[in-house]
């Protein structure tokens, strides 16, 4: 078995995109409004604003929502952030228009380099494309681009790229049929 020295582990690198000071403030209001059974999503969306989100219009955001780094996230117009979903947003996540995250998934953003001795972290954006649905309990990893009207079902995972107007399930998920709506 191999020892591993963590005392040489350093991401002193990671930015947060924010000070300190507006980082323990947003912990403090989000655990207040945002991570709690706070029900008022008008208050929440006001909120996240404030600490640097762009927001569209008629965007909801349920109780217990866990979201890092608010000054790197972008939600478009119409979508839904459902009960106890994670945006762990190390690196910037891009939610388009007409988009449902549902109870409990997680889009994560952050990972380790398992190959290095220091287990360094690395950071990649997300990005979810109009009318992408990320079904209850499913999980998209760092550098995944969901395409337009994809849906990722219930507790699957992806850490490859959706195609548009594809049904994905299972982990590692894969695609099971077209999505055609009407």
């Amino acid at each position: 078995m191999v020892q591993t020295d963590l005392s040489r582990y350093d991401n002193s690198w990671f930015d947060r995109g924010a000070g300190k000071l507006k980082w323990f403030c947003w912990l403090i209001v989000s655990a207040c409004f945002v991570n709690s059974l706070f029900p008022y999503s008008g208050l929440k969306i006001f909120l996240l604003r404030l600490f640097g989100a762009e927001i569209g219009k008629k965007v909801v955001v349920k109780p217990s929502v866990n979201i890092k780094f608010p000054w790197k996230l972008h939600i478009g117009d119409f979508s839904w952030i459902g009960e106890r979903a994670w945006i762990d947003n190390l690196a910037h996540v891009n939610i388009g228009k007409h988009c449902c995250i549902s109870q409990g998934a997680v889009l994560l953003t952050g990972n380790h380099d398992f190959s290095r001795q220091t287990f360094d972290l690395i950071t990649r954006g997300i990005i979810l494309e109009d009318g992408v649905w990320i079904g209850a309990g499913a999980m998209v990893c760092p550098g995944v681009v969901c395409k337009t009207h994809s849906v990722l079902s219930a507790g699957s995972v992806t850490s490859a790229d959706l195609e548009g107007y594809s049904v994905y399930r299972g982990n590692p998920a894969i695609k099971i049929r077209d999505r055609i709506i009407s």
